[in-house]
């Protein structure tokens, strides 16, 4: 049931009408991508959405099989067109993201995150539980410290770990992203324009990754095989523990 429900969420239709097969210029190509492009139209490349099709069920797959065994997945994307699509359904899947700035060591200098997590969760109980001990002054510098903060790790401060997979809109702009989870050992899903490089990209997903519709199209999917998969995995908990 859930494997016929993941294959109906991607279908040729839905990436038609969401523009998912428009790529850039031609001239703007990476030969590397040659094998996910159809061909190309009014000098524009056009993905083959058959292949899509094929890897981004794939891509679906592993991620029911990752939320499944409750292992924690990281959106990625701060390009102006993701990062709202980014935070939105990150937090309706209840996982983390990050949509403003990848800040460096987030994957290969953890426990120094960790400490910045612990540092702006200290100033959030402050600004929330103690304001009578410090002074107006004293509590706009943490408001602003804490807003610093949040843009940069608060999609991340409720996680204990480093996460177990990321999911990346635009390669290209997140490569600090890819680099240290290819460092890391943690496996990347990304969606790969035709000017992506699909090098280092675990389970590659061809597709328009600047259309605001092909991008929301990319992450509902993702978002809703998580969340699917936590309410069976809840569920069997449920009958484990009865």
């Amino acid at each position: 049931m859930l494997n016929r429900r993941i294959m109906q969420v991607v279908s040729i239709k839905d990436l038609l009408d969401a523009g998912a097969h428009f790529g850039h210029k031609t001239n703007r190509w990476n030969p590397k991508m040659s094998e996910f492009l159809y061909g190309h139209r009014n000098g524009i490349h056009i993905i083959d959405l058959q292949k899509t099709v094929v890897l981004f069920t794939e891509a679906l797959k592993v991620i029911k099989d990752f939320s499944l065994q409750g292992k924690t997945v990281l959106f990625v994307g701060t390009k102006r067109q993701a990062s709202d699509l980014i935070e939105k359904y990150a937090k309706s899947c209840n996982q983390f993201f990050i949509n403003k700035r990848w800040l460096g060591g987030i994957l290969t200098n953890w426990s120094t995150i960790q400490n910045s997590i612990k540092r702006l969760k200290k100033i959030e109980d402050i600004l929330e539980n103690h304001t009578q001990s410090y002074t107006k002054k004293e509590l706009l510098k943490f408001q602003n410290l804490a807003d610093k903060l949040n843009k940069s790790i608060g999609g991340i401060k409720d996680l204990n770990s480093k996460p177990d997979l990321l999911f990346i809109v635009d390669t290209n702009k997140e490569f600090l992203a890819v680099k240290e989870a290819n460092k890391s050992g943690i496996p990347i899903a990304a969606i790969l324009d035709s000017n992506s490089n699909p090098e280092g990209i675990d389970y590659p997903i061809p597709g328009n990754d600047d259309a605001i519709r092909s991008i929301e199209f990319y992450c509902s999917a993702v978002a809703e095989t998580i969340k699917n998969n936590k309410s069976i995995n809840q569920e069997n908990n449920t009958e484990t523990k009865g």
